[in-house]
C-alpha cells in the first residue's frame, strides 16, 4: 500500500493498524500464487481440485473460473442455487475493477470503516467486497481472470481457493 493511501487513511481516522498483518498476508498470497501460463486445462484442474476439497469437507459451493472474460469452468454442487451465481458476478466485478482479491478489498474497506458504495460510489448490487474471488495473475504480465467460490463465509470461500492454489502451484 503506497504512502499516499496510508496518509489519507490516517487523516480520515481509519483503523488500518488493526488489519495491517492480514492485509499484508493477502497481498503476499497474490504475489506468490501466480502462474507462468494458464490454459483451459489449468482451469479444469483447479476447479476440480476445489470441488474435491469441498466434498472432502462436506461443504456446498459453486466454483467459477474465467480468463479474459471467457468462462472456462463452472460447477455447482447440490444444494446451491442461482443466488450463488449472483454473488460470483459481484465478487468477480470487484477483482476486475481493483485487481485484488475480493477478500483483500473486504478487509481494506473494513479497515477504513467504510464500504464500496460510500468510498468508490460503486453499486453494491454489482460489486461485492466479500471474500471468494481471487485474481488469476500471470507472472510478468498481470491479472487475466478470476477464480471464484461462493457458498461459505467469505474468508472460507477465499481459503478454498488459496489453499488449493498453494497445493497445486507448489507441487
Amino acid at each position: 500500500m503506497n504512502r499516499a493511501v496510508r496518509l489519507r487513511m490516517k487523516k480520515e481516522g481509519f483503523h488500518l493498524e488493526n488489519y495491517e498483518g492480514l492485509l499484508a498476508e493477502l497481498l503476499e498470497q497474490e504475489s506468490e500464487l501466480q502462474f507462468t501460463s494458464f490454459s483451459n486445462q489449468t482451469a479444469v484442474q483447479i476447479g476440480s481440485a476445489i470441488l474435491a476439497k469441498a466434498q472432502n469437507e462436506n461443504k456446498l459451493i459453486v466454483v467459477d473460473i474465467r480468463k479474459n472474460g471467457q468462462l472456462l469452468f463452472h460447477a455447482k454442487m447440490d444444494g446451491t442455487g442461482a443466488g450463488h451465481d449472483r454473488w460470483i458476478e459481484r465478487k468477480n466485478n470487484v477483482v476486475k475493477h481493483f485487481g485484488h482479491s475480493s477478500y483483500y478489498m473486504h478487509v481494506l474497506y473494513k479497515s477504513w470503516n467504510t464500504n464500496i458504495k460510500d468510498s468508490e460510489y460503486l453499486d453494491p448490487m454489482e460489486y461485492a467486497t466479500e471474500g471468494g474471488s481471487f485474481p488469476i495473475i500471470i507472472k510478468n504480465a498481470g491479472p487475466v481472470g478470476t477464480i471464484t467460490v461462493s457458498g461459505l463465509e467469505g474468508h472460507m470461500d477465499h481459503e478454498m481457493i488459496t489453499t488449493t492454489l498453494t497445493k497445486l502451484l507448489k507441487s
